[in-house]
């Protein structure tokens, strides 16, 4: 069992799907809302949940800037990423979690079985692609 620290934006389906599945596995978590965060004031914690991944999966590709074509994930800088992010949290990929000292971004179940255990009540679906973008494209003609 770990005490996970929880970064999440409030009502997020997906959020709420992997924290039932992070405490079906026994873990505590301590949960925060991502939006409500002081980024500003550390950026360097922020950009430590980020680890090697590259700057473009830093960020959530259903925020509204990105969807709307005013950020492009692909052509900033990791500071740009930052600033971008400290001053519209929404851009940033959820979950953050962190576990003594251990950050990670995002929500992949191979690699949080891996690193805390889940196996026996990993689901097989997509707990990081906002369901409600899926439905809407789904309905585009």
């Amino acid at each position: 069992m770990a005490t996970v620290h929880f970064y999440e934006k409030p009502g997020c389906l997906n959020n709420t799907r992997q924290k039932q599945l992070l405490s079906a596995a026994g873990h505590l978590l301590v949960v925060y809302d991502l939006l409500q965060q002081p980024w500003g004031r550390e950026p360097g914690k922020l950009r430590s949940f980020f680890g090697d991944m590259p700057v473009a999966d830093w960020f959530n590709r259903s925020a509204p800037a990105v969807k709307q074509g005013l950020v492009d994930p692909n052509t900033v800088s990791e500071d740009e990423a930052i600033a971008l992010m400290v001053a519209q949290p929404l851009l940033i990929r959820r979950p953050l979690m962190e576990v003594n000292e251990q950050r990670v971004c995002g929500f992949d179940q191979q690699q949080v079985d891996a690193w805390l255990g889940l196996a026996a009540l990993a689901s097989q679906k997509d707990l990081e692609t906002c369901p409600k973008q899926s439905r809407a494209e789904a309905c585009k003609p």
